[in-house]
């Protein structure tokens, strides 16, 4: 793939101002430059040469009063169901580029390429030609996070030449290698953004997402950029204003990298700045202190009955409210936590609100990375636990190990066993769930790989129905936490309530006695470490199948990570039960299980 097409040239172009573009540029090529009326083409000696052409010039350089184009080469007839998207923001997440790339139609592969440009590049396999041509027509030159994606495609005869990836090793999930999530063919699973592997950020706490008015920009980066880098330095800190976004916008987001101490006190030599210029600009309104937050945190910060929330209040003399769930939307997941008070005060209550945040934050990554453990190749960002611009993505390195977990799963390769899992949701969301012509309910199966359907209602006034989930862990993962986050957008659950649901799983009779132990106290662990009700009722008739039912409640973290568990436990005892049966087949005696 270092045959390159050069566009949208004026009619005047001719091959030595080519040739000189090329040389000034210090990007080598081959033969000549074949000038046609508007366009041309020209070899490069590699691949990494073409990529690099492609990186700086396209879009970047003018030629006679046009800006050029420069692409890869495909002929018409080598036009495959592959695809090149380049110039992708380094810190974009990955199930922000999935489920923009599944708009056009089923990725069967997506893989990041090794380059030394500060943006990420990705080849993507689509399921089919007509796929890959719309996702090329529709992805190239679209805008996000103000960059301008490059797509191009991938010829087949040259597939198996394509710049080394970054996959086909499988890795323990902890260490976190850049390559496609799943299973088998798919690769290793992926973590944080595609641009993530050239630039490991060492930076691991929760970072501090501020809203300060646009007005004030100006006055707290200072002259020459005097000011910001003062604060940096006084913090120790890297703090990032995010000038660009929401062009025209009356309040621009600032980021702050650092401890929490370091956190706390940028942010409040920030609000005695923005007092200051007040003054100075005679601007009489009040100045608050925004937060932002992602809403997967908001639910404990405010507490059961927003007990949290009004301590917070109470201590620190302040008065907090947090923006309504309806101003949420895919791409940004953020809440605004408003304080307003007294600077002092306001510093004292964002110590606190951060605090609880961080504290949500280490909960979460430590059953994040238990559910690593025990679903090899599980993507922990499926979900979404930050914004694209938080960069506040957990450290690959940060987990909880499981000792018995390496032999809870087939080998890496092997496809996993498939579970059922009753999932039991509020009546009135299976519309939600079901989507238009059922086009929810089917998007979410192919996105989760899974078999998602609902039963009937038991009754006229039943207020609960099941959904029924069937697919390996990883698609459980993704559909059952797609599911609890569709209930929350659509306000099935109130603003200060956490989405709490109660699932249903089916574990053979003689096995329930190994999940509840000796007087309760293997469930009353499960209880304790995954914070899950969960509960094997007394009296049970086993069904036609010789099972009984182990009822979960909990959030998705806690439920998820009480179902691996059980699982876990289940496998124990298929192990024990077929080391028996060989034991017996070859006639030594049985060793008593203790």
């Amino acid at each position: 793939m270092n045959k390159l097409y050069i566009g949208n040239l004026s009619e005047n172009v001719s091959p030595p101002d080519l040739e000189s573009l090329f040389k000034e540029s210090k990007i080598p090529f081959t033969g000549q430059f074949l000038v046609k009326t508007g366009y041309a083409f020209v070899d490069c000696p590699d691949e990494n040469w073409a990529m690099k052409a492609i990186d700086m010039l396209s879009g970047k350089v003018e030629l006679h009063g046009k800006v050029i184009e420069v692409e890869h080469s495909v002929p018409k007839r080598q036009r495959s169901r592959k695809l090149q998207i380049r110039n992708i923001p380094p810190h974009l997440q990955w199930e922000v580029l999935d489920s923009l790339l599944a708009q056009y139609g089923t990725v069967e592969n997506c893989e990041q390429v090794n380059t030394d440009t500060e943006t990420a590049v990705v080849n993507v396999t689509y399921a089919n030609k007509e796929h890959a041509r719309q996702g090329l027509e529709k992805l190239n030159g679209y805008q996000l996070e103000s960059y301008s994606l490059k797509v191009t495609y991938i010829p087949d005869e040259m597939a198996a030449q394509q710049a080394p990836t970054q996959q086909l090793q499988p890795q323990p999930a902890q260490h976190a290698p850049q390559g496609r999530r799943g299973f088998g063919q798919r690769g290793p699973p992926r973590q944080g953004s595609p641009g993530a592997a050239a630039r490991p950020k060492p930076q691991s706490e929760v970072p501090l997402r501020m809203l300060v008015p646009t007005q004030f920009v100006g006055a707290i980066i200072g002259k020459e950029g005097a000011t910001i880098r003062n604060i940096t330095k006084q913090t120790q800190s890297k703090i990032d204003i995010h000038r660009k976004e929401n062009a025209g916008a009356a309040e621009k987001p600032i980021t702050i990298h650092s401890t929490p101490e370091g956190c706390s006190t940028a942010c409040k030599i920030i609000m005695e700045i923005m007092q200051k210029e007040a003054q100075d600009t005679k601007f009489t309104e009040e100045i608050p202190l925004k937060i932002l937050a992602h809403n997967n945190f908001v639910g404990r910060l405010i507490g059961k009955e927003g007990r949290n929330l009004k301590k917070i209040e109470q201590d620190t003399d302040t008065k907090i409210t947090i923006s309504p769930l309806q101003d949420l939307t895919l791409y940004n997941p953020e809440r605004t936590i408003t304080v307003k008070g007294s600077i002092e005060a306001c510093a004292k209550a964002e110590e606190e609100i951060m605090k609880k945040i961080r504290e949500s934050y280490e909960n979460d990554i430590a059953a994040m990375n238990l559910q690593a453990h025990l679903i090899p190749g599980l993507n922990l960002n499926a979900l979404g636990l930050f914004p694209p611009s938080s960069s506040g993505m957990p450290p690959a390195s940060v987990g909880v190990s499981s000792p018995t977990s390496s032999t809870s799963y087939p080998p890496f390769g092997q496809q996993p066993e498939s579970e059922t899992v009753h999932l039991f949701i509020p009546a009135l969301a299976v519309g939600a769930i079901i989507g238009k012509q059922g086009q929810h309910i089917k998007q979410l199966s192919r996105f989760a790989g899974a078999s998602i359907k609902i039963a009937p209602a038991e009754g006229p006034e039943a207020k609960l129905r099941m959904v029924i989930i069937t697919g390996p862990p990883e698609a459980q993962f993704k559909a059952q936490g797609r599911i609890y986050g569709k209930l929350k957008e659509e306000n099935f659950f109130g603003p200060k309530e956490e989405v709490k649901l109660e699932a249903h799983i089916k574990v053979p009779s003689y096995a329930a006695g190994r999940v509840i132990g000796k007087g309760g106290k293997t469930v009353n662990e499960l209880q304790n470490l995954t914070s899950a009700e969960v509960v094997v009722p007394r009296d049970q008739t086993p069904d036609e199948n010789d099972q009984v039912v182990v009822k979960i409640t909990g959030h998705f973290y806690a439920s998820q990570l009480a179902q691996r568990k059980i699982q876990e436990i289940l496998a124990q005892v298929r192990r024990q039960q077929q080391q028996q049966q060989k034991t017996a087949q070859s006639g030594q005696p049985q060793p008593r299980r203790k």
